[in-house]
């Protein structure tokens, strides 16, 4: 069926509004609000990103790693103390970290604190925002980016883990610290479901404490089984999940192989260190239209260069100093002015990297975390409404229409409804089973309109972009769903003279 086509006037006197229901591809311009002109683009370093990334990635490919796991796992301890044993924190600095924990006794938090950098984080000894970090393995450069384990901040960790490229879960294997993360109540289900909903693909599972229990192998086999089944269940490959016993108080087998008999006797695998150095790049998006999630932003810029800094991940495209980038919503174009990729400062940043950038010309009050920058000439399109295809997770009440979530989108979180149950799909054939079900039960997958109820989003289909394509929903504290956006529906305005 042919799709209706908009004729727009832009005829600059007696203009009447007309809403309509319009469905656009993506890389239109869709916002009702007329673009800035777009002036001629300012001379860039011209530089030839998808040759310089090659060479990069020659080099050393870059990653970005989310540590997750059930509060109180350990996470925040076990790789300060990697980043310690790794050489990525100064010696001097870590000295610090044990005198000022030991002065409020709290000597076992040294490590964590190179990651819980706030007070609060560190009076309360739980990580409740996304901690960033960078470091090296012989073979890999990685952005490390915590998330917190508490179901309180189940939204900083969604924002963090939706830009990442492999995950490590971690657990405790203490007696008892497994089974509380794992049961109903527990996060360690719940952020490996997440993860897998985000495109999280390879899964390093840190059994953390395991010294706490002389190093049991029954306790080791036991958690592996338990968790293993689940992680398939939740749409794991086996081969992508590899499973390292490890000890983030003492530092064993984090770097370097362990030599403690207790685990050497029946453990004869690689260290922490040498699986995330296997983990497998993904596949870059550099011939996409330039696309950047928005996680962080404030005034001034990098050095002396004045303006308005934002941070983010690169989702697809390449940028460079020089160039002209849109912010959606709101349509506002500013100046590329510094670049910064892992702390270094560099003249271009492409997918995949997490990048901090100046720009000139914005209004920092039309800003907001989960704005997405973009190319002018293939604007984001922006949306109050659309269709997806989700799995239902655990819902304590089937899903009827009109039923309200809170809608999860990169940084970005906002109210929203299910305001129509289109179809139930076959979950291996992706056919429609049933078309208008009267609801949605647990572990249904079928395909939905969702309708935000305050404000429109930047929003991509998993086809055309598979990060800015991917949702989350939740309700109640609960995730109730996950998916992909198929049909992006744009509100235009049509005018007549």
């Amino acid at each position: 069926m042919t799709k209706p086509k908009a004729t727009i006037s832009t005829a600059p006197s007696k203009l009447k509004g007309l809403d309509s229901n319009l469905t656009t591809p993506s890389g239109t311009p869709t916002s009702s609000r007329a673009a800035s002109p777009l002036a001629k683009i300012p001379a860039s370093k011209r530089i030839n990103v998808i040759e310089e990334y090659a060479k990069r990635s020659n080099e050393k490919p870059s990653m970005n790693l989310v540590v997750i796991g059930h509060v109180d796992a350990g996470k925040s301890t076990l790789m300060g103390h990697f980043l310690y044993d790794l050489g990525s924190v100064n010696e001097r600095v870590m000295q610090k970290y044990e005198r000022d924990s030991q002065k409020i006794g709290k000597g076992s938090f040294a490590y964590a604190w190179v990651l819980d950098e706030t007070g609060e984080e560190r009076d309360r000894g739980i990580t409740m925002d996304i901690a960033t970090n960078y470091f090296e393995t012989p073979h890999r450069q990685f952005t490390l980016l915590d998330a917190p384990g508490h179901r309180d901040f189940i939204p900083n960790m969604i924002s963090g883990t939706s830009q990442a490229d492999a995950a490590i879960l971690v657990v405790d294997a203490a007696t008892g610290g497994f089974e509380s993360g794992f049961d109903a109540n527990g996060q360690t289900k719940e952020h490996a479901l997440l993860a897998r909903s985000l495109g999280v693909q390879q899964l390093v599972i840190a059994i953390n404490k395991l010294d706490m229990t002389g190093w049991d192998q029954v306790r080791f086999d036991e958690i592996v089984a338990k968790l293993g089944a689940f992680l398939l269940q939740a749409g794991y490959r086996k081969n992508n999940i590899t499973y390292v016993p490890v000890s983030g108080l003492t530092g064993e087998n984090l770097v370097k192989k362990c030599e403690t008999t207790e685990l050497t006797s029946w453990y004869d695998g690689p260290c922490l260190l040498d699986v995330i150095d296997s983990i497998t790049p993904p596949v870059r998006l550099l011939d996409k239209p330039f696309r950047m999630g928005v996680s962080d932003f404030f005034k001034g810029g990098i050095g002396s260069s004045g303006g308005i800094s934002l941070a983010g991940s690169i989702d697809s495209g390449s940028v460079q100093v020089g160039e002209q980038v849109m912010v959606v919503p709101g349509n506002e174009i500013g100046v590329v002015k510094t670049l910064q990729v892992n702390d270094e400062t560099t003249n271009w940043g492409a997918a995949g990297d997490s990048v901090l950038m100046t720009l000139s010309g914005l209004d920092i009050l039309n800003l907001s975390t989960g704005c997405v920058l973009c190319t002018p000439l293939h604007p984001v399109p922006i949306t109050t409404s659309f269709t997806a295809q989700i799995v239902v997770f655990d819902v304590r009440i089937p899903i009827t229409s009109g039923f309200p979530v809170i809608l999860h989108h990169q940084s970005s979180n906002e109210p929203a409804s299910i305001v129509k149950l289109l179809s139930v799909l076959d979950k291996s054939t992706g056919e429609v089973i049933k078309r208008n079900p009267r609801h949605l039960s647990k572990g249904a997958t079928a395909k939905v309109k969702i309708q935000l109820s305050h404000r429109s989003i930047p929003l991509e289909t998993f086809k055309d972009n598979k990060q800015l394509g991917r949702i989350m929903l939740r309700k109640g504290g609960e995730t109730v769903a996950a998916g992909v956006v198929d049909e992006v529906i744009i509100m235009k305005k049509l005018y007549i003279i």
